[in-house]
């Protein structure tokens, strides 16, 4: 008996070699739709399914190969006489291989489409006949994807397809309806956290090793949704790592909570401080602050303000010279020459911004190894995932910032101090917990964190930026104002971190509050003279 193959893709690559290589091979070719004609335009001989169904196409092309004379070709076990007796009395002819690729959900999905026109890029008839081929992989071929082809025809012409082969056929036909059930899942159910968690991944890239060079690694992107990194562009260097990937991730992160012009975005928790203190929200002032930030292993070592980015870069070098070197530099606005210079200095792997000037590009290419990339949208997942032995932890993005402002102290915040209390609670939300963060003129002076206690950090930032205040001092750099704003990621158990600040001359406290002991942190500010606010919303970062 001839052997038959059904043909009926979207993705037309490879196509026309391997139905030349059936047809010259003796096998009958049966396809449907675009897939047909394409093959009759280049002169090789189809069947059209309605003439193996005896049932026309309908219903606008839904309904195409929903039919037993091709689910029963596809099913019927070859080594089971029932199965072939049942072939022969219904006058069915089994099929030996099926070729097909599916509607582009993945693409029409993100493309902005009403859910009556997107609906109907969900495929039916496509995802039914790979499932039942690969349910019956071991007498049916299953194809995918064109990257198999050339394997297949190989495997054919050398009458050597073995039955891991096949198998592997099948488990990708699996591996993809799996991705594409996920993804119309995400879509129209639209929740959080449903009974199933539905999510569709596509391998970008596999990269060189892992967090250690001893571990394999693989990037995944999202196939329904670009998110940030899925939008970002490699202009130059190196490929990236795994530990580059996790720092870009967090750097582009912690960048965007003080807003994306190129996105059009709020800085975090703007919807709060407009509730809270209008006057001093970004939305007031019309305008996002110019932001950098510094990464180095997954932490900030640097994040400042600045009327420029050149401005916003010294105050972030400045924060630790020491730890930039082999770090991540992240902009929320482009990067201009002069900035690129500086950049240009010492050792980075990665500077990213939403874009760079023509001359800064040209000036950072000059490093080889830079990784230049280009990221023109903001981080925009609602939820975000933690793998653990056995499954994923998923929460919330952290977005808020506040829930309150709290002064519970006798003395009050200085007005002049208002905006290093928001930029402190902004940056200390992206350190590791556990984290306080020294402010001063809208930069971080001294970061802490990653500790297993909340003195040990607050010891850290403060001596930190003590000796950052006198470095500045005797380069005839600083001010003679002393860092006033001490921010931290949770509440004070004890009143030592209170002592702490004050011994070190900082004269404002903002955290969440919330301890059984906040009453002694409290009397602690009251005795010393310093102000404190709570603001009701803790920022743990583990």
């Amino acid at each position: 008996m001839k052997q038959r193959a059904l043909i009926s893709v979207f993705n037309k690559d490879g196509i026309l070699e391997l139905a030349s290589f059936l047809a010259g091979s003796g096998w009958e070719l049966l396809s449907t739709g675009g897939t047909a004609k394409y093959l009759e335009e280049h002169q090789l001989p189809v069947t059209d399914v309605a003439a193996v169904t005896g049932f026309p196409e309908c219903l606008d092309g839904r309904v195409k190969t929903l039919h037993p004379a091709i689910h029963a070709g596809l099913l019927a076990r070859r080594n089971e006489k029932s199965h072939l007796d049942t072939l022969e009395k219904l006058k069915i002819s089994p099929i030996d291989l099926v070729c097909v690729n599916l509607y582009p959900f993945f693409e029409k999905v993100q493309a902005g489409l009403s859910l009556e026109e997107t609906v109907e890029f969900i495929d039916i008839g496509g995802p039914t006949m790979l499932r039942s081929a690969a349910k019956n992989y071991r007498d049916v071929l299953v194809l995918t994807d064109p990257a198999d082809y050339g394997d297949l025809i190989a495997g054919l012409k050398a009458g050597t397809l073995s039955a891991e082969f096949r198998k592997r056929l099948a488990g990708k036909v699996f591996d993809l309806t799996s991705a594409y059930d996920g993804a119309i899942a995400r879509y129209l159910l639209d929740e959080k956290y449903p009974e199933y968690l539905p999510l569709s991944l596509r391998k970008a890239q596999t990269l060189r090793y892992g967090e250690n060079g001893h571990q394999g690694a693989a990037l995944y992107l999202n196939t329904d949704r670009p998110g940030a990194l899925g939008a970002m562009e490699q202009l130059h260097g190196k490929e990236l790592s795994y530990n580059n990937i996790r720092d870009l991730d967090l750097a582009w992160k912690a960048v965007c909570a003080f807003g994306l012009g190129a996105d059009h975005t709020k800085p975090q928790g703007e919807e709060d401080l407009e509730r809270l203190l209008p006057e001093l929200s970004a939305a007031a002032r019309g305008k996002s602050p110019v932001c950098c930030v510094a990464i180095k292993h997954n932490t900030p070592c640097g994040i400042a303000l600045g009327n420029t980015l050149g401005e916003a870069y010294e105050k972030t070098y400045a924060c630790d010279p020491v730890s930039i070197f082999g770090g991540i530099v992240a902009s929320n606005v482009p990067v201009d020459a002069a900035t690129a210079e500086k950049l240009g200095e010492l050792f980075l792997e990665i500077v990213a911004a939403p874009d760079f000037e023509e001359d800064a590009l040209e000036i950072l290419k000059k490093k080889k190894n830079l990784r230049i990339i280009r990221a023109p949208a903001a981080p925009r997942e609602q939820v975000e995932y933690a793998a653990i032995d056995g499954g994923l932890l998923v929460q919330d993005v952290n977005r808020r910032l506040l829930e309150k402002w709290e002064v519970v102290t006798k003395t009050a915040p200085l007005p002049e101090d208002r905006e290093d209390m928001i930029f402190g609670m902004r940056a200390v939300a992206y350190v590791k917990s556990n984290a306080i963060v020294v402010v001063k003129n809208q930069a971080a002076v001294g970061i802490g964190g990653g500790e297993t206690n909340r003195i040990w950090a607050a010891e850290l930032a403060l001596k930190r930026s003590a000796r950052l205040i006198a470095a500045a001092a005797e380069a005839g750099k600083d001010d003679g104002v002393p860092a006033r704003v001490l921010a931290s990621d949770a509440f004070f158990p004890f009143p030592d971190v209170a002592e702490a600040a004050a011994a070190a001359g900082i004269k404002t406290i903002i955290q969440p509050g919330g301890s059984q002991n906040d009453k002694l942190s409290i009397e602690t500010c009251d005795k010393l003279g310093l102000a404190m606010v709570f603001t009701g919303i803790r920022h743990f970062k583990h």
